[in-house]
């Protein structure tokens, strides 16, 4: 259709509400929008060309046609509107991931409810909370109540008066199949599990701490202990979220930054005065302007919610907030205020998420071009920030991983160029070090790591090593610890006592454990976005392989532990029990129905035997 056709059908069209449809030429829908008087707001597309956006101009220049739908109010055209951008994914809208991928917790409704991970909403009575966007922080939250509340976990469907199962004998479940708690106790820890979830905390651990006394006092101690570390547990669960105490109420707080074309959302969620979770979302190629942007986004986003809270604070002014607030509270049954605060803490909160919006940013924008990093660009900084002689072409990374001291790990990164070497990866035993000393423990990495050098070098030097073979060589041009100045410092004196004049650097964590800096052993260095990126992927990927070499090596020795000696315990058996009882001092101290619950009453009996044999005096 050409231009003079079109602005001859937009004549025609009426000032009323309604949802208008662009298409290309081949009829795909490129672009859903939705106005008050739709004749004003299509034409505004096709007149004055020159005023728009490149890439306004450039949806403008693939509309081949349009549709329009008429409605009686704006609310109507909002629904609308949000249910044809679902159903047609327009390529200039801003798209939200479709529905199906988002993960909700689910409280079933059941005698006995679950707790669930669900992807799908349906009418079925159960009690949904979400849309999150992190399935991983979903699960984790999962888990941690399903333990601390022990509600039942059957996938084969319930069935009353059967035999406990597995999760029952392992302390994960309050056993309702056998009529081991009555229903009302069972629905008052959903009760309460349901509380936390909405950030309700506060009640539950002041009545758990009153029953873990009342049972201390009455010398029930393992009663006690439990509900001790149930209070543990929901603590935990808070330290995940940021506590800012302000007036108790629920809000969600939503900030905006754009750069160019992309954009970057944040959103917190406020229950009970303190913000229980976060989520963000990056969108390329935005051609609307930022409050038509923030607007679209809003209504999506509340589209499928089943949460929403009576205030939601946000950064400007949108487009239709007065009908996005007349839908919400129609959707809600309730008052729900959108509103732009001007002063005071709310205002700190909106600044908050827009600083967070804008950290998000940059963070998707480094992950999204980390195989296209200018590494020359960023090892020439780094060179000039760090004072070095030469650009450092290899750098290698250092961090120790244990448990309490036990099977210390020393693991060692290589980037050459930039990037990850990990054909020179290494991970070093701790010999000499007794105890959790990540002092003495790095110490003895970079010592033996620095001396292995110096044996390849004779072997090569003699000609019994190819310098092609060698695994030790070269030596880095920069060395970064995954630690503090204290690091620093225990390492140069090794340094020092090898005439090496290796580079020395610690990466700082701040009190979140997020990288915060670099430091020389003495001051932290003032660096740019772009390096902060680079030295946070460094400290990220030694971590990672400092933990990873550490369970390796953690889980060879537990396979190879003195269950070997017991009879009837074979390989299955015995990866069972340590999947189970997560450690053989958890497996000796299990009760027979447990044991027996995992390997077998004939098996079980040898453990409790093989053990009370082997007290030691």
């Amino acid at each position: 259709m050409s231009m003079a056709r079109i602005k001859e059908k937009i004549k025609k069209l009426p000032k009323t509400p309604g949802v208008y449809i662009m298409k290309d030429e081949t009829g795909k829908v490129i672009y859903v929008g939705k106005s008050k008087a739709l004749k004003n707001r299509v034409s505004q597309y096709f007149v004055n060309l020159k005023s728009h956006t490149e890439k306004t101009k450039q949806m403008v220049s693939r509309v081949h046609d349009f549709d329009y739908i008429l409605t009686d109010t704006e609310a109507e055209a909002l629904v609308l509107e949000c249910n044809l951008i679902k159903k047609y994914r327009p390529k200039y809208n801003i798209l939200l991931k479709d529905d199906k991928q988002y993960p909700y917790i689910k409280i079933t409704k059941e005698d006995y409810p679950r707790i669930l991970l669900t992807r799908k909403l349906i009418k079925d009575g159960g009690r949904y909370f979400g849309p999150y966007m992190s399935a991983i922080s979903v699960r984790d939250t999962i888990t941690t109540l399903r333990n601390i509340f022990m509600l039942r976990n059957c996938k084969e469907g319930f069935r009353k008066n059967k035999r406990t199962c597995l999760y029952y004998h392992i302390k994960q479940c309050t056993g309702p199949c056998e009529g081991k708690i009555s229903k009302e106790e069972y629905n008052k820890n959903v009760e309460e599990l349901v509380s936390v979830l909405k950030g309700y905390t506060g009640e539950i651990i002041k009545n758990l701490e009153a029953k873990m006394y009342e049972a201390s006092e009455k010398y029930e101690y393992e009663k006690a202990a439990k509900l001790r570390d149930k209070i543990k547990d929901i603590r935990m669960l808070e330290e995940r979220q940021k506590a800012i105490v302000t007036d108790g109420e629920n809000r969600d707080i939503f900030g905006f930054y754009r750069e160019n074309d992309t954009v970057a959302i944040q959103v917190f969620y406020m229950r009970n005065g303190k913000i229980i979770g976060r989520e963000f979302e990056v969108f390329e190629d935005v051609f609307n302007e930022d409050n038509e942007t923030l607007g679209n986004f809003i209504k999506q986003f509340y589209y499928a919610s089943t949460n929403v809270p009576p205030e939601i604070l946000i950064p400007f002014e949108i487009e239709d907030r007065d009908v996005i607030e007349s839908w919400l509270t129609e959707k809600n049954g309730r008052k729900t205020e959108v509103k732009i605060p001007q002063r005071g803490i709310k205002k700190d909160l909106v600044k908050m998420a827009e600083t967070n919006a804008k950290e998000a940013y940059k963070q998707y924008l480094f992950k999204r071009n980390k195989e296209k990093i200018d590494a020359n660009q960023i090892l020439k900084e780094l060179k000039e920030i760090l004072g070095l002689e030469k650009i450092p072409v290899r750098i290698e990374s250092y961090d120790i991983s244990n448990i309490s001291g036990k099977n210390s790990i020393g693991a060692e990164i290589v980037y050459v160029d930039g990037k990850m070497s990990k054909k020179d990866y290494r991970k070093f035993n701790i010999k000499t070090v007794e105890g959790a000393d990540d002092y003495k423990s790095i110490k003895e990495v970079i010592y033996r790591r620095i001396t292995e050098s110096y044996k390849e070098q004779d072997a090569i030097a003699d000609g019994t090593l190819q310098k092609e073979d060698a695994k030790f060589l070269p030596l880095p041009d920069l060395i970064l610890l995954d630690g503090g100045k204290g690091h620093v410092n225990s390492v140069k004196t090794v340094l020092e006592s090898l005439g090496e004049e290796i580079p020395l650097f610690g990466l700082v964590k701040d009190e979140r454990h997020r990288t915060r800096g670099i430091t020389d052993g003495e001051n932290e260095l003032e660096i740019s976005h772009e390096i902060m990126n680079f030295i946070t992927c460094i400290q990220d990927e030694v971590h990672r392989f400092a933990i990873s070499s550490f369970r390796k090596k953690h889980g060879d020795e537990m396979t190879k532990s003195e269950l070997e000696n017991i009879k009837g315990v074979g390989p299955e058996t015995r990866k069972k029990l340590l999947e189970t009882f997560v450690s053989v001092d958890k497996i000796k101290t299990a009760a027979f129905e447990e044991l027996k619950a995992v390997a077998g009453e004939k098996v079980a009996k040898e453990i409790i035997n093989y053990y009370k044999n082997n007290v030691p005096s």
